[in-house]
């Protein structure tokens, strides 16, 4: 065989394994389709990373899981893939794809627990999207205040995915839209039993703070209408601890005799008799079924010993028995 023959056998395996190469390349790290087309991937919360793969390849934004878990395990020895929504696209790489993954997501999860107040919302938020301490203010003191029937109790505790460019606003109007969504439903059988909606929100957020549970809502709804009925003070801790706002340690602190004796303000429900002016913190759908179907109980006084049960009392002296028997062992 002559020299030049050699030369040509040699490139055209040369050639042959190049072409082989990006054609693996192409079918195992190559983009899906050419054409840019935006969707939204969401990373769970409690997503792991078989999980993520297989919906990855079930959108078709991946062609091979194997080659993307390789990428993948080189970019993460970086950063992992956080929980939230990315903006993607099947004309990325497997690289690329891995790049945007593993740094920040386009949309945001966040989690609103029941019973919190909007100062609490607003910290959770700011704490999210790296507020600043005026946005904070902000929402505070303006967005929160726009509407007079949404100042408190509106911000309806659930799992939302948020994108980081929503202004506090926004936010804002999405969680009041979900609160309206659920709630709508109520407002009629409220209306049913003589109740304003804006009276059984507030009596909902008090029950909300007040329950060990969702199984101390209806005793407790039974009791707390009871006394509004019978024209007593509530006698509640919880309006006070709103009335005081933050302390050192949280905003739901434990209220002392001088908290009751000396803030004076329409929330403090041992000074005041009715409900407060608003709901003292944003509650969920068992506090509000709750209040709309309270158990039926003689009772006017309740306490939960060091357990969390709760016990309920027809007169004062039986309260009192109670106190000494659950509460001063």
């Amino acid at each position: 065989m002559s020299r030049r023959i050699k030369i040509s056998v040699i490139l055209g395996v040369a050639l042959f394994i190049v072409a082989g190469l990006f054609i693996a390349q192409r079918l195992l790290f190559g983009a899906p389709e050419l054409q840019e087309k935006k969707e939204i991937f969401t990373v769970g919360l409690k997503q792991n990373e078989a999980q993520i793969l297989e919906k990855l390849k079930s959108q078709g934004l991946i062609r091979n899981k194997l080659a993307f878990n390789f990428v993948l395990s080189l970019k993460q020895k970086h950063n992992a893939i956080t929980p939230g929504g990315y903006n993607l696209s099947k004309n990325l790489t497997a690289w690329q794809m891995a790049e945007k993954l593993t740094g920040n997501p386009d949309m945001k999860w966040v989690v609103i627990p029941e019973g919190y107040r909007k100062e609490q919302v607003g910290e959770l938020l700011s704490k999210t999207f790296n507020w600043s301490d005026d946005d904070l203010d902000r929402w505070n003191t303006e967005i929160t205040k726009m509407k007079i029937d949404y100042i408190e109790g509106t911000y309806f505790p659930d799992t939302y995915l948020i994108p980081v460019s929503e202004t506090g606003f926004d936010i804002a109007q999405r969680m009041t839209r979900r609160f309206d969504e659920k709630f709508t439903p109520y407002v009629a059988q409220f209306a049913a039993q003589n109740i304003k909606w804006t009276t059984g929100l507030k009596l909902a957020s008090i029950i909300q703070r007040e329950a060990a549970g969702k199984n101390d809502m209806p005793l407790i709804a039974g009791i707390l209408w009871n006394r509004l009925n019978s024209d007593m003070n509530l006698e509640i801790d919880a309006t006070v601890q709103y009335a005081r706002g933050k302390t050192d340690t949280g905003w739901w602190a434990p209220v002392t005799a001088d908290d009751i004796r000396n803030i004076d303000s329409p929330y403090n429900t041992y000074k005041n008799k009715g409900l407060p002016p608003y709901p003292i913190d944003n509650p969920g759908l068992e506090a509000i079924e709750a209040t709309l179907h309270p158990a039926e109980t003689e009772c006017l006084y309740y306490l939960h010993d060091r357990e969390r049960q709760i016990h309920c009392a027809k007169t004062l002296e039986e309260h009192q028995a109670n106190i000494d028997e659950y509460l001063k062992k």
